[in-house]
């Protein structure tokens, strides 16, 4: 009998501490779960902070959440902004990921071809890949949450490139379902690589004010 109540107790505590484990839901989310590393790493002085965005010119306005951000008097998507700024932090270099075909301005048009894309399992093509990507050690990468899940280009990015060896740092913009399941997914995309688990993440609304708490997270890294 007491090993029975002992076995219920030991039981009911594991329930306790993974229900506990879900209750709270951070901006910056730890990836300890995923296999990502989520303590602090060191940034070499070789840094490529690569990002894909698109900048939404009609449609919903900014406040109401469209990704852009006007910067000095120019439209930028708002991942793009987060990446501007992450660069300035760190000296890194800047590569925009950019596909052969343009994605729409309007922010309906938009959702309906990314929607489209994400229900093909499309590959689409890019304009470049990094060309010199052995010069770099860790590599800020960053996109926008579409449909709970990365941009269909973000998979090309990854499966065109290797980063074995190397330190991904993910940072990312939503309208509401924060980083889902992307840490996980580039994880899986690129198993050699070490996947920095306390990702950033920003609601779109937020962006414009965000580039303070954006510094205090390249600086805790």
């Amino acid at each position: 009998m007491k090993k029975f109540l002992r076995a219920i107790l030991m039981i009911l505590v594991a329930t306790g501490l993974t229900a506990c484990s879900n209750d709270t839901e951070s901006e910056v989310a730890d990836g300890s779960d995923s296999g990502a590393a989520s303590t602090n790493v060191e940034l070499s002085e070789n840094v490529l902070v690569a990002y894909f965005t698109e900048p939404e010119e009609t449609g919903t306005d900014a406040l109401a959440g469209a990704s852009r951000v006007v910067e000095e008097g120019e439209v930028v998507g708002s991942t793009q902004f987060l990446a501007q700024t992450i660069s300035e932090e760190t000296g890194g270099e800047l590569f925009r990921i950019e596909t052969v075909q343009e994605y729409p301005a309007d922010h309906d048009e938009l959702v309906d071809q990314g929607d489209q894309e994400q229900s093909e399992d499309a590959r689409p093509e890019l304009t470049a890949e990094i060309e010199n990507l052995a010069d770099y050690d860790t590599i800020f990468v960053g996109y926008p949450n579409w449909f709970s899940d990365l941009p269909m280009p973000m998979y090309t990015f990854f499966e065109s490139h290797d980063f074995a060896g190397k330190t991904i740092i993910p940072f990312s913009t939503h309208g509401g379902s924060g980083l889902s399941g992307t840490i996980e997914t580039i994880g899986d995309l690129q198993p050699e690589a070490t996947v920095y688990g306390n990702a950033l993440s920003i609601s779109r609304s937020e962006v414009a004010d965000s580039r303070h708490e954006v510094v205090d997270w390249v600086n805790g890294i």
